[in-house]
């Protein structure tokens, strides 16, 4: 079960709410059982009540008026976010509800009662994606000599930003700029503790070759990771089915896996990091609704790393041996991501620990080979 902690982790006191429906910036505003909900340019707020009772949650629209798609989502953000233990919610108050929101799962009738899930909200991408794609039909075809569905265009821009509570904060991904970033990542891969583990320094002209091969692969997804617009980590994202790790365990066709770096030494702290922890998991759930498992294969001897993991939900399968190390493959799966709300932190494992030596002691899919292998 997850629900804030009482630590720098905690949220209970947290009044205010950055939310992001449809791409748009919401507030949410909590007072009492009254919660203000208001587009951020907007003046205008529109008042609902959140309360407790023998029902359970309920979201209650203070007028009758049929509210907007992004208002209706943006207030269930809200509401859970205040009771992180509730599953469900139910909603009255409205006369009428926007009928785009029961085809998404985001509403759910019955009888005569409206509620929301907790579950099927957070694998919602208009709460977290600026744009969300349709879902690519399946076509195989053969990456040197690997079957795979193909893969949709690579998107361009933000591509995920959620509010984290314990910070106060936006968090989000976007998709690295081979030149705009270009010596932002030169200068981190240099980074001593960066290049011990990642092996990659070296000169712009090589840092430009290696983004360059990047944007060419259709199985990775470079990222910028920023908090409250401020890059401090670099992210990729990659397609299992397509990856060197594809032939030691039974791939799906959507399984994802991800390397990160944490370039900047003050966003290496606990809070931090169980932002982009709980965040790039989030993230590759809600990128394709194919993806069921989310993988890693971190260093079979990094104790400190595994035990991360485990806290984030991240099961152990197996170790294995790849060129350049020994592995443990871990798995998380998608149904209890959200079945066990895992975009909070856990109350019942230790904290991500603290960064030692520049790298982040979270890391949760460790970094690519000194010299790439994959498809």
């Amino acid at each position: 079960m997850s629900f804030p902690a009482a630590s720098e982790l905690d949220w209970n006191e947290t009044t205010t709410l950055r939310c992001y429906p449809g791409g748009i910036p919401h507030v949410a505003l909590r007072d009492g059982e009254a919660l203000l909900v208001r587009a951020a340019e907007s003046p205008s707020q529109q008042r609902w009540h959140l309360v407790t009772g023998p029902q359970g949650l309920t979201l209650a629209k203070a007028t009758a008026a049929t509210p907007s798609v992004e208002e209706v989502l943006a207030a269930l953000e809200a509401a859970f976010t205040f009771h992180p233990t509730a599953r469900d919610c139910r909603l009255t108050g409205a006369t009428a509800w926007p009928a785009a929101l029961f085809p998404m799962g985001a509403l759910l009738r019955d009888g005569q009662t409206v509620r929301a899930s907790r579950e099927l909200l957070w694998q919602l991408p208009a709460l977290w994606k600026p744009a969300v794609a349709p879902v690519m039909p399946p076509q195989y075809v053969l990456s040197h000599g690997r079957r795979h569905p193909r893969r949709p265009p690579k998107p361009e821009g933000l591509v995920y930003q959620r509010f984290i509570p314990w910070l106060g904060k936006t968090f989000s991904f976007r998709m690295a700029e081979p030149e705009a970033d270009l010596a932002r990542i030169n200068r981190w891969m240099n980074d001593p503790a960066v290049a011990q583990v990642w092996q990659e320094a070296g000169d712009l002209d090589k840092h430009r070759r290696y983004l360059a091969e990047l944007a060419a692969d259709p199985h990775i997804y470079p990222m910028i990771a920023s908090l409250d617009g401020e890059p401090f980590g670099y992210f990729e994202v990659y397609w299992a089915k397509e990856n060197r790790v594809a032939p030691f365990y039974d791939v799906d066709d959507h399984d994802r896996g991800w390397h990160v770096l944490i370039g900047e030494p003050s966003f290496r702290g606990k809070g931090i990091a169980t932002a982009w922890l709980t965040s790039i998991s989030h993230y590759l759930f809600l990128d394709d609704p194919r993806t069921r498992r989310a993988i890693g294969e971190p260093r079979a001897d990094h104790a400190q790393q595994i035990r991360n993991l485990d806290r984030s939900g991240y099961a152990k399968v197996k170790e294995f041996d790849f060129p350049h190390k020994r592995a443990l493959l871990v798995t998380l799966l998608r149904e209890r991501f959200f079945d066990d709300a895992l975009w909070w932190p856990r109350v019942d494992a230790p904290v991500p620990a603290p960064v030692r030596a520049g790298i982040p002691a979270v890391a949760a899919a460790d970094v690519p080979a000194p010299s790439r292998q994959e498809a």
